[in-house]
């Protein structure tokens, strides 16, 4: 039997040449894993040696520790009186200003009967989801034009509706891989929902059954892929997996081979995000809370504190170190043929863009995913910065080269917040339309219900834009319906 430890006996291991920690009452050696951390190993240094519980759970699946540590390094439990003294510490631990606020915003939110929209959830999310977690979900690269630019660029594209047409009988359904869908959406690949919400991307899954859309699921969420699988209303509820490529590829075909195993039913392979961008608002989130916890205001460029040297920032935030390890060096050549090698499964690329998307259907892929990581897709959000909008690459490739919708499946996501978006992305040909962001902020607000208000908004508006286009089925969204235009005028 593994010995019991004091938290005296942890406690002296609290450096780098030795760094134990504890998680849920137990006594974890990482030593020898902190140059592997993808998130750094500062993070860890800074609860060596202590209990790492509150910093551990909201962005590490449970199974976490059991992948990446060999059996030797998990020590045993706590004893009895170190338990007691952890629980104690827990109890009568000072509460933060913003968990004091998170708790005043759930105590005064709006009943989610009255949510009309899906920035109205955006905004009561924002409200009563801790700092750091708006600071992560909301954030994108360096000035965050791209991520601004999705959503602005909707209002270039408008409608040519036909009149006198019966509307009466509206199907909004659709399928995706041929996959049934309630509707034309579908939740892109999210990471780390438990940090807006406890019960994380259970919550998403849950929602997503009950209103029968597909979920696709990060290779950076915060629940294992097999509780999530274990959170389906029925064996028959299909799963997406968003998949990161590692760097090392028996890691990846590890993953490949494990949510084979847990039945999902597709890879999107993501092809843009390789390395990590600026992110600067979520870098700043502990900066912010820490001048909130003095009573300050945060630093500014120019401040003599500012300029001190004191310390190391943390580049990555809390996004970043999710693909330090992903692999910097995929190709054509090599990896779609490798990925192919290893699975039946359906495999779309996403993160496409207009020559790249040919490129796809040459090699056979099922279906591509454009994006720019500023909208919905979720897991680092980290957007190109000073990419094309989502919507206009969209627009350029049905304009620029028709016969690649006819070949495979097209998907989009990238700053949608209206059915009327969505329509939009049908009539140029897209498939179906994936959200990341909105479901993570309806989870965030409202969890497993707030993601059934979600789904229940965009039907509400996609059946009335239908219906007000004179359409009566997603077949019936065609090009000829829609049109740009550019307000600017032209010297």
């Amino acid at each position: 039997m593994s010995k019991a430890w004091s938290l005296e006996e942890v406690a002296e291991h609290n450096s780098r040449s030795s760094c134990w920690v504890i998680v849920n009452n137990k006594v974890y050696d990482v030593t020898d894993f902190l140059p592997e951390h993808p998130g750094g190993a500062q993070i860890i240094l800074k609860y060596a040696g202590r209990d790492a519980t509150a910093a551990y759970e909201p962005i590490h699946p449970p199974d976490a520790l059991d992948k990446n540590l060999p059996p030797e390094k998990h020590l045993g439990d706590l004893d009895t009186a170190a338990v007691q003294q952890i629980t104690k510490e827990k109890a009568s631990r000072k509460k933060t200003k913003d968990e004091i606020r998170m708790e005043e915003a759930q105590a005064k939110k709006l009943p989610i009967s009255r949510i009309l929209n899906l920035r109205e959830l955006e905004e009561v999310a924002k409200s009563v989801m801790s700092y750091k977690a708006w600071a992560y979900y909301s954030s994108a690269s360096d000035d965050e034009i791209s991520h601004h630019e999705n959503m602005r660029a909707f209002g270039r594209f408008f409608f040519h509706p036909k009149v006198l047409v019966p509307v009466s009988r509206c199907d909004p359904s659709t399928t995706v891989l041929g996959f049934k869908s309630s509707i034309p959406v579908f939740v892109s690949g999210a990471a780390l929902a438990r940090m807006g919400h406890p019960l994380g991307e259970a919550n998403i899954t849950r929602g997503a059954g009950r209103t029968g859309i597909i979920q696709m699921v990060s290779s950076n969420a915060s629940l294992s892929f097999e509780q999530i699988a274990n959170e389906r209303i029925s064996d028959s509820q299909p799963l997406f997996f968003q998949l990161y490529k590692h760097k090392d590829d028996k890691v990846a075909e590890q993953r490949v081979r494990e949510i084979e195993r847990l039945g999902y039913k597709a890879i999107f392979l993501t092809v843009d995000a390789v390395v990590p961008s600026s992110r600067e608002k979520d870098i700043r989130a502990p900066f912010v809370l820490e001048a909130q916890e003095r009573e300050e205001a945060p630093q500014k460029p120019g401040d003599a504190a500012a300029q001190s040297g004191d310390g190391e920032t943390n580049l990555f935030g809390t996004a970043g170190g999710l693909i330090q390890f992903d692999d910097l060096d995929m190709s054509w050549k090599r990896t779609i043929p490798w990925l192919r090698s290893l699975t039946k499964l359906p495999i779309v690329l996403k993160g496409m863009w207009n020559s790249d998307a040919v490129l796809a259907a040459e090699a056979g892929c099922d279906g591509i995913m454009i994006s720019n990581h500023g909208g919905e897709y979720l897991h680092p959000l980290l957007v190109v910065e000073a990419a094309l909008p989502s919507i206009e690459v969209l627009w350029r490739l049905r304009q620029q080269r028709p016969d690649v919708f006819s070949k495979m499946e097209v998907y989009i996501d990238g700053g949608f917040r209206r059915g009327t978006d969505v329509i939009k992305a049908l009539c140029m040909g897209a498939t179906a339309v994936g959200l990341g962001r909105p479901f993570m902020y309806a989870q965030g607000a409202y969890g497993e219900d707030g993601v059934v208000k979600a789904v229940q908004i965009l039907e509400r508006e996609i059946v009335t834009s239908m219906r007000l286009m004179g359409v009566t089925s997603v077949k019936d969204l065609v090009p000829e319906l829609v049109e740009r235009v550019d307000w600017q005028a032209k010297l």
